[in-house]
């Protein structure tokens, strides 16, 4: 859909965490649920129920993974 914003979740990193991005742009690292919609938020998305929106394109993982995957 034109006007609408890409916003993608990276996988869990080594270190913990899932860096979120709008339109390549890196917001942050988020460390849980709450933090991925501040950083919505901040950047101008309004409120986004971040577990339910086709706005986001959860990579390696859906909004219940942080933790990386065990070897």
């Amino acid at each position: 859909m034109s006007g609408q914003r890409r916003v993608v979740v990276s996988p869990p990193s080594m270190g913990g965490g899932r860096r979120v991005r709008v339109d390549g742009m890196i917001l942050g690292l988020a460390l849980r649920l709450g933090d991925v919609a501040e950083f919505l938020r901040r950047a101008g998305l309004g409120d986004v129920d971040v577990e339910t929106s086709e706005l986001i394109e959860w990579r390696g993982g859906g909004p219940d993974v942080w933790a990386p995957p065990l070897p």
